[in-house]
């Protein structure tokens, strides 16, 4: 019988709750982590990361604070790239894109930072007219058709002159919303959209999620920790712990989970291990 014993000990220890499980869709995915390093000096954040996104679902990636999550979405649009391991976006490697093809995928993506990150020295019309102008020739009267069609779905439709310090953290965040949407993306992704909103706004714009997913379609890849948020609306899960996937697939299968830090995660229990360190 060998004895695991140094470093591949703590290592086998530290990752013996990941079983790694990615539990059939049905469907292709549309972005893939394929075996991904990531570290910051000797800040090792993915740690051999495999995980799939599924194409046309709301996907939810969970997990603790500092586990990696929004390093994931910089690496699924080229802001970061990986140490090692590759990411495939709709088939292509992000790492391996020339600066032209890697502009081009971007313009797939609608992203939806924390605080929404509006310009402050435009209003609110102007704000989500701005990648329109910025990555399209289309003339005004096509853009305020765009804008304003986004903006009534996002119930700010009297909203256009409004500057970014007159509204509330719930409106910026819808207002990030709509200018997300106005490319027609394929991919949109959230960064912690329910961060710093009370419980009935955080219901609230998941509701918006949800509704606007089933009328545009697209996979929208949700970064959070709040566990009401993936119970209302996540189709697909991965739980994510040291920068590495614990488990994924479904998101009836995960709320059913047998392994001790999901059923943990998942239930906001005290009890397991997930500590405060």
């Amino acid at each position: 019988m060998s004895i695991v014993s140094g470093p591949e000990a703590h290592e086998e220890d530290e990752f013996r709750f990941h079983t790694g499980r990615q539990a059939p869709t049905g469907v292709q995915d549309a972005i893939e982590f394929v075996d991904v390093h990531k570290a910051f000096g000797r800040n090792k954040i993915l740690r051999g990361l495999n995980m799939g996104i599924p194409e046309g679902r709301i996907s939810m990636i969970l997990g603790p604070s500092g586990t990696g999550k929004s390093v994931c979405i910089k690496h699924m649009v080229g802001l970061l790239y990986p140490d090692q391991g590759d990411v495939i976006v709709h088939g292509q490697s992000v790492p391996n894109m020339h600066d032209d093809e890697l502009f081009e995928m971007r313009k797939r993506f609608g992203v939806l930072f924390q605080d929404g990150a509006l310009f402050g020295s435009m209003n609110l019309y102007d704000n989500v007219a701005f990648p329109l102008r910025q990555h399209t020739d289309k003339g005004e009267d096509e853009i305020a058709e765009i804008v304003n069609r986004r903006l009534r779905e996002v119930g700010l439709a009297n909203a256009n002159d409004k500057m970014p310090n007159e509204l509330s953290g719930g409106m910026r965040k819808r207002a990030g919303f709509a200018r997300a949407l106005v490319l027609d993306p394929d991919i949109v992704l959230f960064d912690e959209p329910d961060s710093g909103l009370d419980p009935v706004r955080t219901a609230l714009l998941c509701e918006l999620i949800q509704e606007i997913h089933e009328e545009n379609g697209g996979t929208y890849v949700v970064i959070t920790h709040d566990i009401m948020s993936a119970r209302r609306v996540a189709e697909h899960i991965s739980v994510l712990w040291r920068g590495r996937i614990v488990e994924s697939g479904p998101a009836e299968q995960l709320f059913e989970s047998d392994n001790p830090f999901v059923r943990q995660f998942l239930s906001g229990d005290s009890q397991g291990p997930l500590g405060m360190e």
